[in-house]
Order: structure tokens, then C-alpha cells, then sequence
């Protein structure tokens, strides 16, 4: 090993001599300690005084770490239990956190001069009682690799073994964190009050990890994206803003070049003991009281592919890890919600554990899982409130309503005339709310960063385009808009997943069409932008399109009506999917419209008497205020 006294030693005197040896002997132990303290890896790697939860595990991993017995000495931190797994090269360490501790540093000690130092940080004043993204919210969906490159300098990481190609649909583009705060303007003004990122952790995978599914650092924002810093300036100048920021956790799997799957510390912490056999994706297995041992663990233990090894949360300190991972970023970045992605894949034990230790930990907080499932029983088992027939008990207060967006494409698509088609799926759809304890928190989507492009879906037709960014945004529910819905993005050329997360237009340096300013749009483009930026700003400013209840009326030859109520508002929204103008009977709405003879088109901001009111457009909307 190089030491810096070495080279000066033969010129020295043999007093002297055996001065310099000793330092070189003092110097090279010292960096040896060093060199070792900085391979050893803590996870997590910092923690907070004042949690509800007062126990934390850390999870210690270097060479031969086994051996060691740790100690610490800090006023209000006690270290409880050490556990060791069947590998020798991880330590798990129980502390616990005395209510009288104060922020600060402190020691792990290993062995001698060997420690660890460890943070416990101050926490954001109401941090524990932060409001999660609700019905008041609309949610701007982002895949960042694809929306804006604002830092060039970060696309070919160093560290990337997959690097650089703009021109491949499945490759990496460049977008990351600066594009989307140099944006938060933009996104500002169209109406949105909260932004979900898909992924932003490490991907370090061969091919195809722009999309960040297949994490290989669970506390590592991916350096092409930008860092950890980054990402919590990013969430704290959108709060300026009056934005949530929504976390994508991915609780199910990890990416195959994680750092941990070449020296797994328990052979039970990948599914099948980290070989591959595929999931059978019937998610039904977690409610069917019929369903047999092998098909029920088939489906949350079995693979999606072979590059993303399927986490097994039985193991308790895997879950562990997972649970106080996702309570680290929300204190961290100071989240406003959470996604879980693939929901219904995990562990159902174990996500209702997950869920309530987030959900005791931040009351007033939100997450929604996906569960991509047109059968609303199956989605509803997993909301908060939901009284299951097997007594499971879920914490989590939304779901993705699936259902609802399929719905809502076959309801523009389809003939009225014929029997229970077009705006009767919808009706229908809604009717079904009976079996959601709560209807009001579910998360409701044109279209989302895993299907066809809503603009795709109904073939291009602008008027049926409005018609859906009306319902979406005035129904009961938390409406999310895919980035690039605003300008008609399309997915035309193929059903790619590349190609449905396309470059938002005006986030590279040279695109002919810029979406942030506007050059370049089509007239129909600029005309989609103008819109959605109308329509979500009225219901920014209406809280009972946020929060009314909703009454709706049997759809009658292609029209559609419902009201959303909150207290003495009443809003009347009615949908023509026509060829032709319709004069609504009045005597039908008696019940709602009563004895009210003025209307303000709220749309248009113009006083309509009550005839007037009932006239609609072909292919056209009315939002009427008593």
C-alpha cells in the first residue's frame, strides 16, 4: 500500500529511521480503518428523533462484518438486539429511540478504531401530521426520462452500464429532475396540484431501465436523473407551489444487478430462493376463498421476468427494510403521497403491515395502489374500510380505478343506440361504487404510462377527447393526466411501451415543437393545451367538483348527465355525444333543477335562463351552476 512517508525513508538517519517506520506502520492502520469504515454500507443511512415508531433496524453490510460487536453510546439511543444472518458479511442492528433524543451524531462502534458514524436529523415542523394528495388534488404523471433534459451533463453517467440513445424508443433519452423543476411553472399553471414521477431510483441495468422498475439502490436517486439533493429541492420547490410530490415505491421486486443479489444475506430474501420461475398473475387467488396453497403463493412469489428477482417480504428483516425504506424517503423529500406499484403482487400480509406502519406513522397522509383489474370487487378489497369476507384488513386509503377508465374509452367509442353501449358503461361503472368504502379517494386516469395514449384510444377525435377530460376532471375520484395528454401526445405508429412514454415536446434542445411555449403546435394541439389548462383550473377554484357528492342520471339517447353537490352548490354537467343538438326535458332533472329558472355556464361564464340551459350542442358539453 502507498504511503506518502514511504518514499523520504531511505535518506533518514536509524534514529530516525525507526520514527518514520512507525508512522508509516500508524499511518497505513489508520487508512486501513478508514478504508474499511467506508466499505462498510448502513441502510438506512440516516433516521429521525421524534417518530411515532421508536425502534429502528439498520441493516450493516461489509467483509466479514458478522464478527464484529458493535457498541454506542448516545444519550436517549439504546442498541437493543444484534442479529446475524447466514451470511457473515451482514449485522442487523435493533435501536431504540428514547423520546428525549436529540438530533446529532453518533458512533457504531465495531472493533477498536473501526466505527460507523450515524445521523439522527431534526424533523420538518408538522411532518408527522403532513396532508397527503386528496380529492381537492389533480395529478400530473411524468415519466422523467422522457419529459426534459435539463442537465445534459448527467445523461452518460459514468457509473451507467447502460448508456445514451435518443433514437432507440426503449433506450434512455436524457430527462431527469432539472427538466421536470425547470417545468413546475408550466405544470403550475395548466391546474395540477400534484406530481407523481415514476421511479427516479437507481436502474444501473443493461437495456431498458428508463423506466425505473427495476431498482438496484433502494436509497439512491439514479445519477442520470440527478442525486438525493436534487430530487428534495425538487419536492420542496414544488410545495412552494402548492404541489404535492407523489413517490413511486415498488415494494415487489428489485432489478437483477441490485448490489445486494451477488451476496444475498439470507437465501429466503428473493422468492424461490433467487430462482426464476414466473408469476401466474392471477391476482383473483387473493380473494378466491377457494384458491389452493400452490396458486395463491404462484402468484405474489413468482417472477414478472428474470430481470427483476421478486422480493420476499416473509422474511422479516427484508420487511423491515422495506417499511422504514419508504418512511425514509416520505421524511426525507418530504412526500406528499405514494404509488405502489403492482399492489396486488405482494405479499397481502405483508402490504397490510407496510400500510399501516406508514398510515400510524403519517394519519393524514394518501397512497393509492395499482391493481389492474377490471372487477371492482377485487380492487375494492384492497381500500381502507373494506369490511372482507376473509377479515383482511387493509390501510390503504386509494386504489387505481381500472374499471372506470375502461369505461370511460368504450363509453366515447361505442354507438348509443345500441342497448347497454356507450354512456351506460359509464353509468354502469359508477354504479358499482356500493362495494368501495370510500368511491371519493380512488385515483381516476384517461390513460396512464402502461396503455395506449387516451388521444390513441378514441381515434383521434378531439371533440370525444373534451367530452373525457370533462367527465375526468368534474366525477367523483382524484383525477391523474398522463404528461402530453395536454397536446394530444399519440401512440399511432405501435402499442410500444417506448413509444407510449414518448419525448414530451420542447424538452430537448432542437424539437420543432415546444410545448412549454407553445411554438410549433398544432391548431388542435394548442387548442387541447388551452383546454385542459381551463378545465383544471375551474376545478381548482370549485370545491364541489372536488368533493360533492355525485348524483347521476340513467344516459338517454347519447347523453349523459350528473351533478356534483357540496352544501348549497349544485352543478349540473351535461355530455352530448350526438351528431346532433338535444333540448333536455326539464320535468326529468325536476328533482335537482326544482324551481331554479337562471344557470351560469360556467365553462363560458354566461347566464343562460332555463331553456337556454337545456340546449346542447352536438358533440359538446354544458357545466351549468344554479
Amino acid at each position: 500500500m502507498y504511503s506518502p512517508f514511504f518514499s523520504p525513508v531511505y535518506k533518514q538517519k536509524p534514529a530516525d529511521l525507526a520514527i518514520w517506520v512507525s508512522l508509516f506502520v500508524v499511518c497505513n492502520l489508520i487508512y486501513s480503518h478508514v478504508a474499511d469504515a467506508q466499505n462498510i454500507r448502513v441502510e438506512p443511512p440516516s433516521w429521525w428523533v421524534g417518530m411515532k415508531n421508536q425502534n429502528l433496524q439498520l441493516m450493516v453490510y461489509g467483509d466479514s462484518i458478522a464478527s464484529k460487536i458493535p457498541t454506542l453510546k448516545y444519550p436517549g439511543v439504546s442498541l437493543r438486539k444484534i442479529s446475524r444472518s447466514e451470511n457473515p458479511n451482514y449485522l442487523f442492528l435493533d435501536l431504540y429511540i428514547d423520546r428525549a433524543a436529540q438530533a446529532g451524531r453518533f458512533k457504531i462502534n465495531l472493533e477498536r478504531d473501526i466505527s460507523i458514524e450515524y445521523a439522527l436529523e431534526k424533523r420538518i415542523q408538522g411532518s408527522s401530521m403532513r396532508t397527503g394528495f386528496n380529492s381537492s388534488d389533480a395529478i400530473y404523471l411524468i415519466t422523467p426520462d422522457r419529459f426534459a433534459n435539463g442537465d445534459a451533463s448527467n445523461d452518460a453517467s459514468s457509473f451507467a452500464i447502460e448508456k445514451p440513445n435518443h433514437k432507440d424508443i426503449n433506450g434512455r433519452h436524457g430527462g431527469d429532475i432539472k427538466g421536470i423543476s425547470d417545468h413546475l411553472d408550466y405544470i403550475q399553471d395548466l391546474g395540477f396540484t400534484a406530481i407523481w414521477n415514476t421511479p427516479l431510483l437507481e436502474n444501473n441495468m443493461n437495456s431498458t431501465s428508463y423506466h425505473g422498475y427495476a431498482i438496484t439502490d433502494f436509497y439512491k436517486i439514479d445519477p442520470r436523473f440527478g442525486d438525493n439533493e436534487t430530487f428534495r429541492q425538487l419536492s420542496r420547490d414544488a410545495k412552494l407551489r402548492g404541489i404535492k410530490t407523489i413517490w413511486d415505491v415498488v415494494l415487489n421486486h428489485c432489478g437483477s444487478n441490485h448490489w445486494w443479489m451477488q451476496d444475498l444475506p439470507f437465501k429466503d430474501w428473493i422468492n424461490f430462493e433467487g430462482k426464476y420461475i414466473n408469476t401466474s398473475h392471477r391476482r383473483e387467488t387473493n380473494q378466491d376463498p377457494h384458491a389452493s396453497k400452490y396458486d395463491t403463493e404462484l402468484m405474489t412469489a413468482g417472477w414478472f421476468v428474470p430481470t427483476m428477482p421478486d422480493l420476499n417480504p416473509r422474511n422479516t428483516f427484508l420487511a423491515n427494510y422495506l417499511i422504514q425504506n419508504t418512511i425514509w424517503w416520505i421524511e426525507y423529500a418530504e412526500l406528499g403521497g405514494l404509488r405502489i406499484d403492482t399492489y396486488p403482487y405482494v405479499d397481502k400480509m405483508f402490504s397490510a403491515i407496510w400500510s399501516k406502519a406508514v398510515m400510524t406513522e403519517y394519519p393524514n397522509f394518501n397512497m393509492v395502489g395499482e391493481e389492474w383489474t377490471m372487477n371492482p370487487l377485487t380492487i375494492s378489497y384492497w381500500q381502507r374500510g373494506k369490511k372482507n369476507a376473509d377479515e383482511y384488513v387493509s390501510h390503504l386509503p386509494a386504489v387505481m380505478d381500472f374499471p372506470l377508465n375502461q369505461a370511460l374509452v368504450q363509453a366515447l367509442n361505442e354507438d348509443d343506440a345500441a342497448w347497454g353501449q356507450g354512456w351506460t358503461k359509464l353509468y354502469q361503472s359508477l354504479a358499482n361504487d356500493f362495494v368501495y368504502p370510500n368511491p371519493y379517494d380512488l385515483v381516476i386516469f384517461p390513460d396512464n404510462h402502461d396503455m395506449n395514449r387516451f388521444y390513441t384510444q378514441i381515434k383521434e377525435n378531439l371533440d370525444l377527447w373534451k367530452l373525457g377530460i370533462v367527465f375526468t376532471a368534474t366525477t367523483r375520484g382524484i383525477p391523474e393526466f398522463f404528461y402530453g395528454t395536454e397536446v394530444l401526445l399519440t401512440n399511432s405508429n405501435s402499442d410500444a411501451d417506448g413509444e407510449r412514454r414518448t419525448d414530451f415536446p420542447g424538452g430537448w434542445p432542437g424539437d420543432q415543437k415546444n410545448a412549454f411555449t407553445g411554438k410549433g403546435l398544432t391548431t388542435k394541439e394548442a387548442e387541447a393545451q388551452v383546454f385542459l389548462n381551463r378545465i383544471l383550473n375551474l376545478r381548482k377554484a370549485i370545491p364541489a367538483f372536488q368533493k360533492g357528492r355525485l348524483i347521476q342520471f340513467v344516459p338517454d339517447k347519447g347523453v349523459y348527465v350528473y351533478f356534483r353537490i357540496l352544501v348549497t352548490e349544485r352543478y349540473m354537467i351535461i355530455l352530448n355525444k350526438n351528431q346532433n343538438a338535444v333540448d333536455l326535458d326539464p320535468i326529468r332533472y325536476q328533482e335537482m333543477i326544482q324551481d331554479i329558472t337562471q344557470f351560469k355556464e360556467v365553462f363560458l361564464d354566461t347566464t343562460l335562463d332555463r331553456i337556454q340551459a337545456l340546449h346542447i350542442e352536438p358533440k359538446n358539453f354544458r357545466i351549468l351552476k344554479f
